[in-house]
């Protein structure tokens, strides 16, 4: 078990550099839209398109394997109120529910995005199958956090308990 749990910090490490990784082209491909634009009065298109193909990357990337479950943002103010038992029942719902949910639409996503093969991004000529298919792989990645989530809770774990006060105060 130490093992599993030393190679998934692995991969977590590697997932942040990904995102960092991606967060620095996108900062590149700003000063480059900015010098082109208004140093040497030539707009690209490329640059904008690309930057806006790092940032659906970088967010879906960011949620599907960096975020931890208590770092996602959320209303939970009842969820912070209710006894360990209560809160151990509403996080099963909610696993239930998000399984469910994104368990159905998953086989029309994938043909969905397996569709989008026939179109391509206007400047850099990517295919929308390609640059979409991040969204199946975060659709995957949920699915995986809340069957595990679900797990827990049914095996006992209740979510840990949140200091309202600190949420509040950014602390």
């Amino acid at each position: 078990m130490q093992n599993l749990n030393r190679i998934g910090a692995w991969l977590h490490r590697r997932a942040e550099n990904m995102l960092a990784a991606m967060l620095a082209a996108m900062f590149g491909l700003f000063l480059i839209q900015i010098v082109f634009r208004y140093l040497l009065n030539l707009p690209t298109g490329w640059s904008s398109e690309a930057s806006a193909v790092l940032w659906l990357w970088l967010v879906l990337w960011g949620a599907a394997f960096v975020l931890r479950e208590d770092e996602e943002i959320r209303f939970d103010l009842f969820l912070s109120a209710a006894p360990p038992r209560r809160r151990r029942i509403m996080l099963l719902l909610s696993a239930v529910a998000l399984v469910a949910l994104y368990g159905i639409a998953l086989p029309a996503t994938v043909d969905y995005v397996g569709f989008m093969k026939v179109e391509k991004t206007a400047y850099l000529k990517i295919r929308f199958d390609w640059l979409f298919s991040i969204y199946v792989i975060f659709v995957l990645a949920v699915l995986v956090r809340y069957l595990w989530l679900g797990w827990r809770a049914l095996a006992g774990a209740a979510p840990a308990e949140r200091d309202v006060s600190k949420a509040v105060s950014g602390v």
